[in-house]
């Protein structure tokens, strides 16, 4: 897991080239115009999907994790809690479904504010709980890249 505010993403360019798209695209977009929905930005090998929503209560989500993408977390408008904890011993609650790479977990995690203009890196090998209220529940636009691993 990474977390770290946009203007520090030349940091991270060793990643590998999609990473590095990733970030060029977060960068050259406005989202605050931008329609809800799927974009394509090499294929199924990199896409974003952008959409908006009022955070939750912790009790109200699930750690989750996926074995075919990395997920860059945008907060385009916002903030939020993220849960991370790396993937060891949680309890799988939904067994992987592959169509939409994603299994679901219980177990232990430690959360991390994630404001405006921040994005989080999550591997396969982190569980994440995004989308948590900070004090109260609020309207966050974000934007998930998806990078095939």
């Amino acid at each position: 897991m990474i977390i770290d505010k946009l203007s520090n993403s030349h940091l991270y360019f060793g990643l590998g080239e999609r990473i590095n798209k990733a970030f060029d695209y977060l960068k050259a977009s406005d989202f605050s115009k931008m329609e809800l929905g799927k974009y394509e930005i090499d294929g199924d090998n990199i896409f974003a999907l952008v959409n908006e929503y009022q955070t939750k209560d912790e009790s109200e989500g699930k750690l989750e994790a996926h074995k075919k993408y990395i997920d860059v977390q945008f907060v385009a408008k916002g903030k939020e809690l993220m849960g991370y904890a790396p993937l060891e011993n949680q309890k799988i609650i939904n067994e992987y479904n592959e169509q939409n790479d994603i299994t679901f977990f219980n177990g232990e995690k430690s959360f991390t504010l994630v404001e405006e203009r921040m994005f989080a890196i999550f591997f396969p090998t982190d569980v994440h709980l995004p989308g948590i209220k900070v004090n109260e529940k609020s309207y966050v636009k974000k934007v998930v890249i998806k990078v095939k691993v």
